[in-house]
C-alpha cells in the first residue's frame, strides 16, 4: 500500500528534518520511499513543503494533487495554501500558532491564524490542532516543535507508523544533548 504526507511551514520549524524522521522510518520498516523539498526564501520565513512517498512503484518524489494522506502543517496558513494535496478523507495536524509573514507585519496586519483555523475546520474531516507553543514551552525549546507535530501525527493512528518506529529513526537524526527534549516533545505531541 502507498501512503503519501506533505509536511509544510515556513523556513526555520524544521519542516525538512521532520521529513527526513518521517523518511528514515519508513524505511527502516521495509518501504521503499522518495522524498523532495520545494522551498521558497526559507531562511527568511517563506514558505517550505516536504513530499514524503512511501510504497511501490512511485516514479516522482512530488505529491500529485489530492493524494496525500495527512498534511502536518506547521503554520495554518501554509497547510491552507496547500490543502489541494490532501485526499477527500485525507487527515491534518496543524500547529495553532501563526507565523506572520514578512509582508503582514509591515503592512501591520493582526493576522494569528484563527482565520486559517476556522477555513481547515470547515473544510477538512479529519483536523487535529496541536498547541505547538505549549508543547515547547514544556520541553525548553521552540525547536522541538517538528518532533511534537511528528508526534501529533502518530497519534492520529493515520501515520501508518508506532511510537516505536518514529522513535528509533528520532534517535539517529538528533544529536545525544538533544534526544530526551525531543522523546519528550514526541510524547507530548502524541498526547495532544
Amino acid at each position: 500500500m502507498n501512503y503519501n504526507y506533505l509536511l509544510c511551514g515556513v523556513g526555520g520549524q524544521g519542516t525538512v528534518l521532520a521529513a527526513k524522521v518521517l523518511a528514515q522510518t519508513a524505511i527502516n520498516m521495509g518501504n521503499e520511499v522518495k522524498t523532495t523539498e520545494t522551498i521558497g526564501m526559507a531562511q527568511r520565513g517563506g514558505s517550505v513543503v516536504s513530499h514524503v512517498r512511501v510504497g511501490e512503484n512511485i516514479h516522482s518524489p512530488l505529491l500529485p494533487m489530492k493524494s496525500a494522506d495527512m498534511i502536518i502543517g506547521f503554520e495554518p496558513a501554509e497547510v491552507v495554501r496547500n490543502l489541494s494535496y490532501l485526499k477527500e478523507d485525507g487527515v491534518v495536524v496543524v500547529n495553532k500558532k501563526a507565523v506572520k509573514p514578512t509582508t503582514a507585519s509591515l503592512g501591520g496586519s493582526d493576522y494569528d491564524g484563527s482565520e486559517m483555523i476556522d477555513y481547515l475546520k470547515k473544510h477538512v474531516k479529519t483536523l487535529v490542532v496541536v498547541d505547538g507553543d505549549a508543547i515547547c514551552e514544556q520541553c525548553g525549546s521552540a525547536k522541538v516543535l517538528n518532533v511534537a507535530l511528528l508526534g501529533a501525527a502518530v497519534g492520529t493512528g493515520h501515520l501508518q507508523v508506532s511510537e516505536a518506529e518514529l522513535t528509533d529513526a528520532l534517535l539517529s537524526k538528533v544529536k545525544e544533548q538533544f534526544k530526551e527534549m525531543n522523546l519528550k516533545a514526541l510524547k507530548l505531541g502524541m498526547e495532544s
